[in-house]
């Protein structure tokens, strides 16, 4: 299994919303790709993708930008990922009838771990996460 950069970015751009949701401001294309080091017209068709399935939404006009459409601790990176890519993991063996069922098998529960595993990790166990590793740094 491996994550394109694509699913990199999607996640670096929400993270970045999550750490601004406070503010209440819609955060620019630019902001956002300079804070990440994200390529900015590869993040605006990124976030049309995470518009289109909810997890952030648009602001127009001149304070306009983006925000995100639920609180970080109701997005998790499993739903990022499936915006971006569909099933976090697929592949063919799962319904090929060649494929040996004990493998099958085994394939199903690697699936089922790693969605289990996105689907528990919030954008605020990340939030949570960088505010603890700033603390150690000032004791």
């Amino acid at each position: 299994m491996k994550l394109s950069v694509k699913s990199d970015y999607a996640a670096r751009a929400v993270l970045e919303l999550a750490r601004r949701y406070a503010s209440g401001k819609a955060q620019r294309v630019e902001d956002l790709a300079e804070a990440q080091g994200v390529p900015a017209n590869y993040l605006v068709q990124i976030l049309i993708e995470l518009k289109a399935q909810r997890i952030v939404k648009s602001v127009r006009g001149k304070e306009g930008g983006y925000l995100l459409a639920k609180i970080p601790a109701e997005i998790t990176l499993g739903d990022v990922l499936r915006c971006v890519h569909g099933e976090i993991f697929d592949t063919a063996a799962l319904s090929d009838s060649n494929c040996p069922p004990e493998l099958r098998g085994a394939w199903e529960k690697l699936r089922q771990s790693v969605n289990a595993t996105a689907d528990n990790i919030t954008f605020q166990n990340l939030l949570d996460e960088g505010e603890s590793k700033e603390k150690m740094y000032y004791i």
